[in-house]
C-alpha cells in the first residue's frame, strides 16, 4: 500500500454570519478522523468583518503530529470518491506548489452531510496537505500524490 507521508495537514473555512456556527463545526469534523486525540488537533476559530463590514470567523484546523497526520491521509483517502480522485489526478500539477503543498477545496454542505465533495467554488473547506517527499521538488511530490491516489 502506497502511504503519502506529510508533515501536516490544514484546514480553512469560513463561518458567515447566515451560517449556524455549530453545523460549519460539524462539516470540518467530517475531515477529523475519531481516532486522533482531541490534543493532536489545533483549532482557532477568529472572527473579523467582511468587506461589506459584515461579520465573518475564520476557522483554522491543524493538525501536525505524524501519527495524526498519517490517521488522517488514510481516512481522507477513503473518503474520497472515485470521481474526486480522477479530478485531482487530473489536476495535480495546478493543485501542488512549488513548496510540495497540496492544495483541495470541498464542498462545506457536502461536508457537513458526512461526505467529502472537491468543489472549486467560494462556499468550501480547503485543505493543504504539506507532503513530504525527497528531494523536495514539484515533480517528486506530484508523483507520490499520483501514486497514493491511484493505488
Amino acid at each position: 500500500m502506497t502511504e503519502l507521508k506529510a508533515h501536516h495537514i490544514r484546514l480553512i473555512t469560513f463561518i458567515h454570519a447566515t451560517e449556524d456556527e455549530d453545523k460549519v463545526l460539524e462539516a470540518i469534523a467530517t475531515f477529523i478522523p475519531a481516532e486522533i486525540d482531541k490534543d493532536d488537533v489545533l483549532f482557532d476559530v477568529v472572527g473579523t468583518t467582511g468587506y461589506f463590514g459584515n461579520p465573518i470567523k475564520v476557522v483554522n484546523v491543524e493538525i501536525k503530529r505524524s501519527r495524526a497526520v498519517k490517521a488522517f491521509l488514510r481516512e481522507f483517502k477513503d473518503l474520497l470518491g472515485e470521481d474526486d480522485k480522477r479530478y485531482l489526478l487530473d489536476h495535480l500539477d495546478e493543485k501542488i506548489d512549488e513548496d510540495g503543498t497540496l492544495y483541495m477545496r470541498f464542498n462545506k454542505q457536502r461536508a457537513y452531510l458526512g461526505e467529502l465533495k472537491v468543489d472549486e467554488g467560494e462556499d468550501v473547506i480547503q485543505v493543504k496537505i504539506k507532503v513530504k517527499a525527497f528531494p523536495m521538488r514539484k515533480e517528486t511530490v506530484v508523483k507520490a500524490v499520483r501514486e497514493w491516489l491511484e493505488e
